[in-house]
């Protein structure tokens, strides 16, 4: 199974028989869509968007599809402007589990801590700023949720745009005390990348 990530909360999750994409809305930060009519989309917060996916997931509940089981958890969003909701995933396939965290606030509940489970791969915003979770709060959901692999996202980049600027990968890196984190253009799961300890792993933005 293979992470690509491209940008913003964008990340990419397939393999030979089904392509995940996380927070596709691209556009909405100067870059473009990556998704396909092949492709599942799940959302974070539910977007009034023209993704193409043949299959889209924008809430809680529980779905399947191409043998993934998807788990989706309602969450209190950071911006809860006008009532505004996010949710929290937790993406079963080929034995792996894999935690999706969207803009939220970092006060999980026990209740939702236990419905999200045992976690291999985190993927989580971390670029702050009153946006989304800052350095702090994502570290602190980290050893609350105890994965195995970490990957960051949504933090300050070239030629990305935010509607506000988020603070620099490198802070979140020290919370973690993971200055030295292993950097690759794609993570590729296997039972064998999972130790005892979290590790994280940097993925390089890529282009379409």
């Amino acid at each position: 199974m293979d992470f690509q990530y491209y940008g913003a909360n964008c990340i990419k999750i397939s393999n030979k028989k089904v392509t995940i994409l996380i927070d596709d809305d691209l556009s909405e930060h100067g870059l473009k869509s990556v998704a396909s009519s092949e492709d599942v989309a799940i959302f974070t917060i539910k977007k009034d968007s023209k993704n193409p996916a043949r299959f889209k997931i924008e809430g809680p509940g529980e779905y399947e599809i191409a043998e993934v089981s998807v788990k989706g958890i309602p969450a209190r969003a950071h911006l809860d402007e006008n009532g505004t909701r996010a949710t929290i995933y937790n993406i079963h396939y080929q034995g792996f589990s894999i935690g999706v965290i969207g803009h939220i606030h970092p006060d999980l509940t026990e209740d939702q801590l236990e419905s999200l489970g045992l976690v291999d791969v985190l993927i989580l915003p971390v670029g702050g700023m009153g946006y989304t979770l800052d350095a702090t709060g994502a570290a602190s959901l980290v050893r609350k949720i105890e994965p195995k692999i970490v990957i960051p996202t949504h933090y300050a980049e070239k030629e990305v745009t935010y509607e506000v600027p988020q603070a620099e990968l490198t802070a979140f890196l020290g919370e973690m005390a993971a200055q030295d984190a292993e950097t690759l253009d794609v993570f590729k799961l296997k039972e064998s990348e999972l130790g005892d300890k979290a590790r994280v792993i940097v993925l390089k933005r890529q282009s379409k």
